[in-house]
């Protein structure tokens, strides 16, 4: 059974709604941030950066959303939370799975904390520009692949209800108000908004 490191009110939101989105038994593991849980020697040889989420699976130890979304989704291969391969919309898949900690993130940092960087050398651009990207394509919808719910969605949902909703890091639009009420609607995401809630 797989163990996911986790703490209310992070980043870990992402994987404990994913876990719940596999419909998969897993064993939820509190590592209170408050507490300094997270530099603790045993959890620091799961991930030596010291954050949450952390996975373990066995032998098997990653960290890092995105890379944990695309680990679970193959897992589970019949949770359907990612194209498989050779399927053409595994690259919009994985496209904006990693598009979300590449761009966006580093963005939504830079906009919220008004730090000014050189677009030239930023590898997201502008910060306004992400923003755009993703506004585009969830005009577009439902989900980040169409009609097809993925992994990508998890995650990309998950921080805009962080960012755009809870701590307003970033300004809202129409399209993420839409996509994030769709993903707030999701029994998994009702599910995993509980088990952080206590």
């Amino acid at each position: 059974m797989m163990q996911l490191y986790w703490c209310p009110r992070t980043r870990s939101f992402t994987a404990l709604w994913l876990m719940e989105e596999t419909g998969k038994p897993y064993e939820r593991v509190l590592t209170d941030i408050s507490t300094g849980a997270q530099k603790q020697a045993d959890y620091l040889a799961i991930n030596p950066m010291g954050k949450v989420p952390a996975l373990k699976d066995g032998d098997v130890t990653l960290a890092e959303n995105a890379a944990i979304c695309a680990y679970v989704a193959e897992r589970y291969p019949d949770a359907k939370l990612t194209p498989p391969p050779g399927d053409p919309l595994r690259a919009k898949f994985l496209y904006w799975l990693f598009f979300l900690p590449g761009c966006i993130e580093p963005a939504m940092v830079q906009l919220s904390t008004k730090f000014e960087i050189n677009p030239v050398a930023a590898g997201w651009g502008e910060a306004q520009r992400p923003f755009n990207v993703l506004d585009a394509a969830l005009s577009k919808g439902p989900w980040l692949l169409g009609e097809t719910f993925s992994a990508a969605d998890v995650a990309m949902g998950s921080m805009l209800n962080f960012a755009v909703r809870m701590f307003k890091m970033v300004p809202s639009r129409p399209s993420f108000e839409a996509y994030v009420d769709r993903c707030v609607a999701r029994p998994a995401f009702q599910r995993a908004q509980k088990l952080a809630a206590g």
